[in-house]
């Protein structure tokens, strides 16, 4: 009959399978419970990341390896290692390990934007936060994952595609944020009609197969709602903070709820509201009109407990036929200024967090 203290030595010595290091060393082995008349052996297992392929293979080393020492039947339940413990294997990953965004070894920080609609300007805010964070200094990247309605490469002013070396993507970059977005692949503005489990390779794709090289942030442009593509890239993500994007509109904002639901059961931090069209500011007398209403957006930031980030007026940049890209805005227009306050906010609060 085992013991829990031959039960911990076996189990010691297998792998974390994204830590690499074993689960003495992890102090993964949370719980060993043993009944003696039925020889069953019982442990809970705390991983990197669970419901994955690799904890699969894991499971079944633990089985033949208890079985093998003479355990008649074995349960096994996994969860995941609190972030302060993954924190301390942070920086010692391979450079392998360090390439794969989706290792939890990975340093990079995770902003998915969301909304709960589309025409709420989500992949607009999604470029401008992107692009006042590199000029902040942050090394950025952006995935526009919104894989049906893409419109990154367009709203950048983009006119250049992707290099492909061998089996590698090389992204774009523009404004100091490298790009990588579903529109490069696709011949004149062709519809994508791929069904879902098609588009989640094209996002595994876009997680392991882009030369990302060191990132501070990765920004996805989610598409609107809780469908499939949403849900994928929650669930490949081994951690994520999430932006809601919402109109004053008491409509968007009671539809945007449910994107900030979607990450919060995915175990996703809401990291902040931002309210989109909040008013349109006459040039000639300055006087604000507040054309879809008010309030949207602090209402929606009171509901999901989380900080109302901004508030962005309706308008368009100013545009230059030299360096032409529409839906970006520079550092010193006044919408320009308001998303550099927002990335400030948001590299305040990451700064909290460490």
């Amino acid at each position: 009959m085992l013991t829990e203290v031959q039960v911990r030595e076996l189990l010691g010595e297998l792998q974390d399978p994204f830590l690499h290091r074993s689960l003495t060393e992890t102090n993964g082995i949370t719980s060993v419970k043993i009944k003696e008349e039925k020889n069953h052996v019982s442990v809970k297992l705390a991983i990197a990341k669970a419901n994955t392929p690799e904890q699969m293979q894991l499971q079944m080393k633990v089985v033949e390896v208890l079985k093998g020492a003479g355990a008649g039947s074995v349960g096994i339940r996994f969860e995941e290692l609190p972030p302060e413990a993954l924190a301390q294997f942070r920086g010692t990953a391979s450079e392998s390990e360090a390439q794969d965004l989706l290792s939890p070894l990975n340093k990079v920080e995770f902003i998915s934007i969301a909304s709960g609609k589309g025409g709420v300007g989500k992949s607009t805010v999604s470029v401008n936060l992107a692009v006042a964070l590199a000029r902040l200094g942050k090394k950025v990247g952006l995935i526009d994952a919104d894989i049906y309605g893409f419109s990154v490469p367009d709203m950048m002013g983009i006119d250049k595609s992707p290099v492909v070396r061998g089996d590698t993507i090389i992204p774009v970059e523009r404004f100091g944020v490298k790009v990588i977005s579903m529109g490069f692949f696709v011949e004149d503005n062709m519809p994508v009609v791929w069904r879902g489990p098609m588009l989640g390779k094209v996002l595994d794709q876009f997680f392991r197969d882009v030369e990302w090289g060191d990132l501070d942030y990765l920004l996805l442009d989610l598409p609107p709602g809780t469908g499939d593509v949403a849900l994928d890239i929650h669930q490949m993500l081994p951690a994520s903070k999430e932006i809601v994007i919402t109109t004053p509109h008491p409509t968007a904002a009671f539809v945007a709820a449910r994107a900030g639901a979607m990450a919060i059961q995915t175990d996703h931090e809401v990291l902040g509201v931002i309210e989109n069209m909040s008013w349109f500011e006459s040039k000639e007398t300055g006087k604000k009109e507040y054309l879809f209403g008010q309030g949207g957006g602090p209402k929606l930031a009171e509901e999901l407990q989380a900080p109302l980030l901004g508030q962005i007026p309706l308008g368009q940049p100013d545009w230059n036929e030299e360096d032409f890209a529409p839906s970006v805005y520079l550092e010193d227009h006044p919408t320009g200024k308001i998303y550099g306050e927002i990335a400030e906010q948001i590299l305040a609060q990451f700064a909290k967090k460490q």
